[in-house]
């Protein structure tokens, strides 16, 4: 039967569903010309990474995924790109709700396209808040602080308590899981750099190494709850400072088995993130707060594992970005960039020796302050009576504890062994353990001597002191603080005044003397830690 012109015209305006990386450059054309696409109104900006294009217009972003197949993902299907827009927004609105606000198709044609208009779906966005690009923490003039980077760990610690953990039956996070993509990057870099590095024979090697030695540990980890549905994808190109507050977005929804994974393994990627930048002093004091609200620090077996896992995905990346059609120049950067994280994982197989530091001294002698300052200037973890009691009666931090028992004899037996424990944990994984805690004891202290002699590791006390009348104004001043964890009173001190044990004279030549209002040691103790 012939066709005539009216049914040729209309199947020649058809749309077609976007297929080819070329349709996809012409539709983002498209929305980026207020006159094909005026919604949004003028003010329009484009943001491409290797698997989408974002098109800030107005008050929202437009992210649309690319119909690439790159192994690890596979968007040319528009089911495919349509399921991941679904699954983006679910995932992130997990940690940023007032973000992402829907999944809308595509519709008109490439060189029309319309947003949740009627007639066939040419593609698919994810429809989001806009915010301030420069506000991603990955921005070099981004302020990263201490204070800022203690929110951010709170907000992971909280989204990690919260994720879904993974069934035993369910194949993620267990070790060959763990290790797969490992030998994928490996296999991929090489494949696209040749014999280019030599460093990576030795950095596979080192992997499969620690896999052999942790077989076990990860075994452990996934049996104990320690494999979630995390974000997948946790660094500082994906968290953004909004109204104040760290906000962490773009959590991976392509594959299941890079999201559900160990928390650890979620963590290592923010923390190497902060060491290529050379930020090495926020990435401690990051895992501390991370550590301190969570008490993983067993977890700290398997962090320098994971942590050069994801250097070399960002060298994959690296890698794949060089194959691609780039200017001189930035094909230059992009070189560059490859090589330092090559170097950085490196660095991070590289043996540290850890060591162990306690303090000794009544309530309100300045303890907590002078082993918090210690982290940042030196690797080091802070590890809490005050928390660690706590968490052993089940409490929140904030809650006073004592009329739970709190101060019991058997309570504070077991508080200074579960500390002892985790010291251990952490001077194994090679940083300095801060072990805050009174120590007005002999019989406290000697465990603690015994495990760094055990371990080959520097033992330090810090020897806290203040007179008895600013130890009670301190007490009582530290009562009204918001966020304060100590529940000593006046109470308790009289009672550690009475119990109290000097330091020997072998135990003094460990210890260096501190004030209230002394600047921490930080060059003796790093002259210290060097024997």
């Amino acid at each position: 039967m012939p066709v005539d012109d009216g049914a040729r015209a209309s199947c020649k305006e058809k749309p077609v569903a976007i297929e080819t990386p070329e349709q996809h450059e012409a539709l983002i054309r498209a929305l980026m010309d207020t006159a094909r696409w005026p919604q949004g109104g003028g003010d329009r900006r484009r943001i491409d990474t290797h698997i989408s294009s974002v098109i800030l217009a107005g008050n929202l972003a437009y992210k649309i995924k690319k119909p690439l197949d790159l192994g690890f993902l596979d968007f040319v299907s528009l089911q495919a790109r349509e399921q991941a827009c679904r699954e983006e927004l679910r995932l992130n609105r997990r940690l940023a709700p007032d973000i992402y606000l829907d999944a809308l198709p595509l519709t008109g044609s490439v060189d029309a396209p319309r947003v949740d208009g009627g007639g066939p779906v040419i593609d698919w966005a994810v429809v989001m808040r806009r915010f301030d690009p420069d506000a991603i923490l990955s921005n070099l003039a981004a302020e990263l602080t201490p204070s800022l980077i203690a929110r951010l760990a709170r907000r992971v610690a909280g989204f990690h308590a919260g994720a879904a953990v993974s069934p035993d039956t369910a194949p993620y996070g267990g070790p060959e899981t763990a290790l797969a993509p490992m030998q994928d990057n490996f296999d991929q870099i090489t494949g696209l750099t040749g014999d280019g590095h030599p460093s990576l024979n030795g950095l596979r090697a080192w992997t499969l190494e620690r896999y052999a030695d942790l077989l076990d540990t990860l075994c452990r980890r996934k049996a104990t709850g320690h494999v979630r549905e995390c974000h997948g994808d946790l660094h500082l190109g994906n968290v953004a400072l909004i109204d104040g507050e760290p906000v962490v977005f773009d959590a991976i929804e392509f594959s299941p088995g890079l999201r559900w994974i160990d928390t650890q393994n979620d963590v290592a990627f923010l923390t190497m993130d902060l060491h290529h930048g050379g930020r090495a002093a926020l990435a401690y004091c990051f895992l501390d707060r991370y550590l301190q609200i969570t008490g993983d620090y067993e977890g700290l077996a398997v962090l320098r594992f994971y942590e050069v896992y994801r250097a070399m995905v960002r060298a994959k990346i690296a890698a794949i970005r060089q194959q691609q059609d780039l200017p001189a120049q930035e094909r230059q950067l992009v070189e560059i960039e490859l090589a330092s994280y090559l170097v950085l994982a490196e660095r991070l197989t590289a043996a540290r020796r850890g060591a162990l530091i306690i303090t000794y001294g009544l309530s309100g002698s300045g303890k907590s302050f002078q082993g918090a300052a210690l982290t940042g200037p030196l690797p080091a973890l802070c590890l809490r009576s005050d928390v660690e009691r706590k968490r052993l009666l089940g409490v929140d931090p904030g809650e006073d504890a004592t009329a739970l028992g709190g101060y019991s004899p058997d309570l504070t037996r077991r508080t200074y062994a579960r500390l002892a424990e985790l010291a251990r944990s952490v001077v194994d994984a090679g940083y300095v353990a801060v072990v805050d805690a009174t120590f007005l004891l002999a019989a406290q202290r000697a465990p603690f001597s015994e495990l760094a002699a055990e371990l080959g590791v520097p033992f330090v006390i810090l020897d806290c002191d203040a007179p008895v009348e600013v130890l009670r104004q301190r007490i009582l001043m530290r009562r009204q603080e918001a966020g304060n964890v100590s529940d000593a009173d006046l109470a308790v001190l009289e009672r550690q005044l009475v119990v109290r044990e000097p330091l020997s004279d072998a135990e003094l030549g460990y210890a260096i003397r501190v004030r209230p209002e002394s600047d921490p040691p930080v060059a003796v103790l790093r002259q210290r830690l060097v024997r």
